[in-house]
């Protein structure tokens, strides 16, 4: 089971990236699956989910409106549309996998079984 995240770099404030996970060893329609991100000398923090069953979207409040998750289930990939991008986005991003069917717990990093490398997104002027 592996999980490849790409698609990070160096944007202007207001601009927009769209990462990318390639998963393998395993069918991304069968698990949660969603993108965490640590700044430096932060904790970790929940970026934005889909669900097991109903597909259900999930956010952090620091994104909602301005980032978008998807998942294209012919390439086996996740998607995170990432726009109107600030400074304070600056992160290593990672997607993660999950069995687990989460809801309102799908912040939790513990409940994420599988997870990718990581991408640096750098926002700056």
């Amino acid at each position: 089971v592996q999980l490849q995240a790409s698609g990070g770099g160096l944007v202007q404030p207001g601009g927009s990236l769209r990462l990318s996970c390639e998963a393998s060893g395993f069918t991304l329609d069968e698990y949660a699956i969603g993108w965490f991100r640590q700044a430096p000398g932060k904790e970790r923090e929940a970026v934005s989910c889909i669900s097991l069953r109903a597909g259900t979207r999930y956010y952090a409040d620091s994104v909602k409106g301005r980032f978008t998750i998807s998942r294209d289930n012919a390439k086996n990939t996740l998607y995170l549309q990432m726009n109107r991008l600030k400074p304070e986005d600056t992160a290593i991003y990672y997607c993660a996998a999950t069995e687990v069917v989460v809801d309102s717990t799908w912040s939790l990093g513990v409940l994420y079984d599988y997870w990718g490398q990581g991408t640096l997104v750098t926002v700056s002027s």
